[in-house]
C-alpha cells in the first residue's frame, strides 16, 4: 500500500511540476518582445493560424480566434482582425477557417482581412506587414510562446512596426493547460535561436 501511495504522490508532483512549467513559461512569453505604443488610435490584431485538416476550426484555431476577439480594446478608434494561414494541412486556408469561426459561431461583425497564403510563422508575419502598417497598435495572438516568436520576427523584419507592439490577451491562467507544456518545449529551440540573433 505504501509503495502505491508513494507512486501516486510522485506522479502528482510530476504532473503539477509539468503544468506549472507550462504556465510560467507562457506567462513570461506573453510579456516579452513588446513595446509601449505612443498612440492609442487604431489597432490591428494578427491571429496566427494552426494546421487545420478539415473545413471547420479545430480546437487550437478556436482558441486563437477567441483570444483574438478578447484582445480587442473597446477604447480603440478602430480595430481590424488579420487572420493568417494558408493551406498547410488541409484544402481550406487556415485564415478562412478562423474568419468563418469568428463570424458564424462567435458573432464577430467587425472588420477583418485574410492573409491566406503563408505556410510558416515567418511568412505569417512577413505577409501581414502590408495589412498592419497603418495601425497605431499591433497585437499578435496565438499561444504565448508562438506569439512571442512572431513578435521577434516582426522586430527583425520591421523594427519600426515592432515599436507599436502591445500585449494581446492570449495568456490566461489555467487555459489550454495541457497544450502549454508541449508548446513551451517545442518553441524553446526556436526562441533560443531567436535570442542568439537579438
Amino acid at each position: 500500500m505504501r509503495p502505491l501511495r508513494f507512486a501516486l504522490a510522485a506522479a502528482t508532483v510530476a504532473a503539477v511540476t509539468v503544468l506549472a512549467f507550462g504556465e510560467v513559461t507562457h506567462w513570461r512569453a506573453s510579456r516579452r518582445r513588446l513595446a509601449s505604443p505612443s498612440a492609442r488610435g487604431t489597432e490591428a490584431i494578427v491571429v496566427l493560424g494552426y494546421g487545420n485538416r478539415g473545413p471547420r476550426a479545430n480546437r487550437e484555431n478556436r482558441y486563437r480566434v477567441r483570444a483574438g476577439l478578447r484582445s480587442i480594446d473597446p477604447a480603440a478608434a478602430g480595430t481590424i482582425l488579420v487572420f493568417c494561414g494558408g493551406t498547410v494541412e488541409g484544402p481550406v486556408p487556415e485564415a478562412e477557417i478562423m474568419a468563418a469561426y469568428a463570424r458564424d459561431e462567435l458573432g464577430y461583425r467587425g472588420p477583418s482581412v485574410l492573409e491566406p497564403t503563408s505556410r510558416s510563422t515567418w511568412q505569417n508575419v512577413e505577409n501581414a506587414i502590408p495589412l498592419i502598417e497603418s495601425a497605431d497598435v499591433i497585437k499578435i495572438v496565438s499561444n504565448s510562446i508562438h506569439a512571442e516568436l512572431a513578435r521577434g520576427y516582426l522586430w527583425m523584419l520591421r523594427p519600426d512596426l515592432a515599436e507599436r507592439l502591445a500585449r494581446g490577451a492570449d495568456y490566461r491562467f489555467g487555459e489550454i493547460v495541457f497544450v502549454k507544456p508541449v508548446a513551451a518545449v517545442l518553441g524553446h529551440k526556436k526562441l533560443r535561436r531567436l535570442r542568439l540573433l537579438d
